[in-house]
């Protein structure tokens, strides 16, 4: 589809539930528009987990590509960079606007942003369920 992620990959490893397929780095990483979100353009190879398709016509060794819907790649985007900025910005600017010091309201800024990534860590398995790979041949 228009606007969707995708990368060349191959399969190294099947079971029921997962499949893991092996993504090698190519030259195209560096100039593509979406190589800041998803993290492939600095790795040589990089294995990906996804459900096994229970109706799978593949298996291991064939050559496939690797599809996320661009709109996944946006909320990625929001979640690690422009949620933090917004938390970062309203905790420094709502405590010096309360009268607490540049120092203190600069630190809690920064330890506000660091409970937000804490919690998002602890989310990450529900977080990494709605950002699934799709294979396609």
């Amino acid at each position: 589809m228009k606007g969707d992620v995708s990368h060349k990959g191959r399969i190294v490893r099947m079971t029921p539930q997962v499949t893991t397929v092996a993504i090698e780095q190519h030259g195209a990483c560096g100039s593509c528009h979406a190589a800041g979100l998803c993290g492939m353009a600095d790795v040589a190879e990089k294995a990906v987990e996804l459900p096994t398709d229970p109706y799978a016509t593949y298996g291991v060794g064939d050559e496939v590509d690797l599809v996320l819907k661009a709109s996944m790649g946006m909320k990625a985007v929001w979640l690690a960079y422009f949620i933090p900025l917004i938390v970062l910005l309203a905790v420094i600017l709502g405590l010096i606007a309360l009268g607490v010091g540049e120092v203190v309201a600069g630190v809690s800024g920064i330890g506000a942003v660091g409970i937000y990534y804490f919690l998002l860590w602890l989310f990450r398995d529900s977080l990494r369920n709605e950002y699934v790979f799709t294979i396609k041949r």
